[in-house]
């Protein structure tokens, strides 16, 4: 028996949230490129795994008991997912501008729409996006880095599997509960890694500071914010906002990195943006029975 579509009253609001959270996840990513330099791409996750967990378990303090195998199964997987998803984004994002790097992040979502639906316009979509990536290099060869695009793929795989888990683990979990243990699991998988790069960098209160302020803006709320909404959003609907990300992430690198894109890139963000818009459309009831989960 599929789960019940969520209330349509809550749906101003959780669009909202999905806008505030992309606002917050892209903002926090340009803050911590300029950590680069002190803690490494991998120290970075770490601080933000971390801090992120304390807070979420602070916040949530979650119940252990009272859930079944399937759902452990389930958090677990998120919580590796999460972790996973960071690393390789954050690696992408050493190598590549913001807006280049969620722009092909966000071909997983896109992936997961056209599977689900099943539809030959699905396949048109497809090919606007493929030429939407063309565009994209074509605008900076000079700039993509083909370790980064390769993490940045990766990324763009775990961000998939990430709208499968969440949605899962929000059905199963109360409250935030869920994403507290998650994000525990996925800062325990990223500590040795991350104090290998950082070393003696985590000893220095500014950037334990700072690690807490990116863990704040690019996961803590975010992530808070989609469990939140997917409740009471479509998971359709939730995944054309999650679309605008290259948009806000393109923004956020010129106002804050001063990264400046080609007109060609530019072109190839709206491309990958419309393109995951009509996927997600097209795909209609298919692509909410593909990431809601069965109950």
């Amino acid at each position: 028996m599929s789960a019940a579509r969520p209330p349509a009253s809550g749906a101003p609001g959780a669009v909202g949230l999905v806008v505030a959270g992309l606002v917050c996840q892209e903002g926090g990513a340009a803050i911590a490129v300029t950590l680069f330099p002190h803690v490494g791409a991998l120290g970075m996750v770490m601080l933000r795994l971390a801090f992120s967990a304390l807070i979420l378990l602070a916040v949530a303090r979650p119940r252990l008991c009272g859930h079944g195998a399937n759902a452990w199964r389930d958090v677990i997987v998120f919580g590796v997912v999460l972790g996973t998803m960071n690393g390789l984004f954050y690696l992408a994002l050493q190598r590549l501008p913001l807006g280049v790097t969620v722009t092909i992040e966000v071909l997983g979502p896109l992936t997961l729409s056209i599977i689900a639906g099943r539809r030959r316009s699905s396949w048109l979509w497809a090919g606007i996006a493929l030429v939407g990536v063309v565009a994209l290099a074509g605008g900076g060869w000079d700039r993509l880095d083909v370790l980064g695009v390769l993490f940045a793929l990766g990324a763009a795989a775990s961000w998939a599997i990430y709208i499968l888990a969440s949605a899962r683990v929000g059905a199963a979990f109360p409250r935030l509960d869920g994403l507290a243990v998650a994000m525990a699991i996925g800062a325990l998988l990223s500590l040795p890694f991350g104090i290998v790069q950082a070393g003696a960098a985590l000893l220095r209160p500014e950037m334990l500071g700072l690690g807490a302020a990116v863990a704040l803006l690019s996961s803590t709320l975010p992530y808070a914010f989609e469990l939140i909404a997917l409740r009471r959003l479509p998971a359709a609907a939730f995944a054309i906002l999650m679309s605008l990300a290259p948009a806000v992430a393109a923004l956020a690198g010129w106002a804050l990195l001063g990264q400046h894109l080609a007109w060609l890139e530019l072109v190839g963000i709206v491309m990958v943006i419309a393109a995951s818009i009509g996927a997600v459309r097209a795909a209609g009831r298919r692509v909410r029975a593909a990431v809601e989960p069965i109950g």
